[in-house]
This record gives structure tokens, C-alpha cells and sequence, in this order.
């Protein structure tokens, strides 16, 4: 196990693929609310559990009595994503996985799941976002390496205009591109391996779906 990369179980869909569980292998588990149920799933057992716990029921608590709760109150100023990484970083995290981050029902808390985790990667830490099927991880200036298969689809979400774009490993390279904010360019890529991606300014977030390989 590494101390200081950290896994925040979440409360939207997760599917416990082989490359989530090879990711999640290593790391310390903060579950968030309703993103217990998510352990059981996965065969892993959290060491903190935080939350308002609105969202979680009087049989998930039951199920797991040797955990340790952390409650917090319902009218409170952050999301319980946010309470479980300020414990995290607490401990010492250095790299974050929020498992189960993306889709659901509440488009808003996925949206500011994204919005987070560059934010967070702005200051030094290694993010990820995963639903098991589906990844993201935030682009900021300099060299993002991702390992993909083959024909699997990837866009990539500029929240700025991005400047100095390059792509490589990729049906449709760029190099050194001017990106403006809103443009669909770089929507529904297709890798041909592992694809670099390198930018000289401007925030984005690259959206990958491992095993949707039906741009091969």
C-alpha cells in the first residue's frame, strides 16, 4: 500500500472493471457518504467514512460497524467529496482517485467533480476520475501521459483556450494548436496506443473510455 495515494469513494455509478481494481490496489480508501456501497463491490474496506450520510441508509451503516464514521451536518459549506479529501490530505495524500466521480443522476456534482480535480491538480496532486468505465484526468500546462488501448475513444474538454496543444498517439494528432474555449475539435478522439498529450497554457480535462474500443 502507498500512504500517500488515496482512493475517495463516491456516490455516483461504478463498475469494478480489472483496470479499476488494478488501479485501486495500492491505495488508502476514504468512502464519502453513499459511496460505501461501493466497497463491497470492489472487496475493499475503507479506514474512514465521512459525510452528512443523507444519502446513506440504515443497512450500508449496519454492514460495516468496524469502520470508523466521521458524521457531519447536512447544512454544512462542502460537498462530502470535498470533506473526504480534506481528510485525505490530512494523512498525507499526494495522488487522488475518485472512484465513482462521473455521471449519476446530478449532472451539477459531476460537473463540479471535473471543475475540482483541476483544481486540485493545480496544486500538485495527482488526480483521477473514475466510474470504472469511463476516466478523466485533468491537462495542465507541460506532459500528460495516458495508457490506452487501442482504439479506445477519448475527447478532450478545454476549460480555457488552450494554447500549444499537441496529441500524440492518436488517429487524429495535433501539434502546437490553438484550441478556443468551446470549440468541439478535440471531441471523440480514437488512441492508438498510449497518446501524449503536452500544453503550453490553458486548463482541460481528458475524458477516456478504456474499454469502449469501437473507434478501432
Amino acid at each position: 500500500m502507498t500512504d500517500q495515494a488515496f482512493t475517495i469513494l463516491m456516490g455516483g455509478p461504478l463498475a469494478a472493471t480489472d483496470r479499476l481494481l488494478g488501479r485501486l490496489k495500492d491505495t488508502r480508501v476514504i468512502a464519502a457518504d453513499g459511496g460505501m456501497r461501493h466497497a463491497a463491490v470492489i472487496g475493499i474496506t475503507p479506514e474512514l467514512w465521512v459525510g452528512d450520510f443523507d444519502s446513506t441508509s440504515a443497512e450500508l451503516i449496519a454492514a460495516w460497524p468496524r469502520v470508523r464514521r466521521e458524521p457531519y451536518p447536512p447544512a454544512k459549506n462542502e460537498t462530502d467529496g470535498e470533506i473526504a479529501v480534506e481528510a485525505a490530505l490530512s494523512r498525507g495524500a499526494r495522488s487522488l482517485i475518485f472512484a465513482g466521480a462521473l455521471g449519476g443522476e446530478r449532472s451539477d456534482h459531476a460537473f463540479m467533480h471535473l471543475i475540482y480535480a483541476v483544481r486540485l491538480a493545480e496544486t500538485g496532486l495527482a488526480v483521477h476520475l473514475t466510474s470504472g468505465e469511463e476516466e478523466a484526468t485533468p491537462l495542465l500546462p507541460g506532459t500528460l501521459d495516458l495508457d490506452l488501448a487501442k482504439g479506445s475513444l477519448f475527447s478532450i474538454l478545454g476549460l480555457d483556450t488552450l494554447e500549444g496543444l499537441s496529441i500524440e498517439g492518436a488517429r487524429y494528432p495535433l501539434s502546437n494548436f490553438h484550441l478556443p474555449f468551446g470549440s468541439s475539435r478535440t471531441i471523440s478522439n480514437v488512441a492508438e496506443g498510449p497518446v501524449r498529450f503536452t500544453l503550453s497554457s490553458g486548463r482541460a480535462v481528458v475524458l477516456a473510455r478504456p474499454y469502449d474500443l469501437t473507434g478501432a
